[in-house]
């Protein structure tokens, strides 16, 4: 059974940092493109970035270009998501999925999502 779980969501203010980690297990690893999507309340849900690690792909949205860095650790089978200069349109719950493409459409598995929340 493949199974995602996010951690490390919290409160911080404007122009704090998180990171995010999403622990994999019941897939092969570099199999798959572990991607990140968040979101907001009455807002649909936005894929923001993606990581392929066999491919040596990443994509950012635009909307985090420059701000969000994701990684890989394949021997622990976690994927990272290090958030800097928050801004408060970036609170939502962000979720870890499992999928083929990245951009991460239509992913094929998704996890529960862990709140982050950025105060002005």
């Amino acid at each position: 059974e493949v199974q995602l779980q996010a951690s490390g969501g919290g409160l911080v203010q404007a122009g704090g940092s998180l990171r995010l980690s999403c622990a994999t297990s019941g897939i092969t690893f570099d199999e798959y493109t572990i991607g990140w999507f968040r979101q907001a309340p009455e807002k649909e849900r936005e894929g923001i970035s993606c990581i392929n690690s066999r491919e040596h792909i990443t994509y950012y949205r635009d909307a985090v270009k420059g701000r969000f860095t994701i990684s890989s650790d394949s021997a622990k089978n976690m994927v990272y998501l290090q958030m800097n200069s928050l801004r408060p349109e970036d609170t939502a719950v962000y979720y870890c999925t499992a999928g083929k493409y990245c951009p991460p459409i239509d992913p094929m598995v998704t996890g529960q999502g862990t709140q982050v929340t950025v105060s002005s």
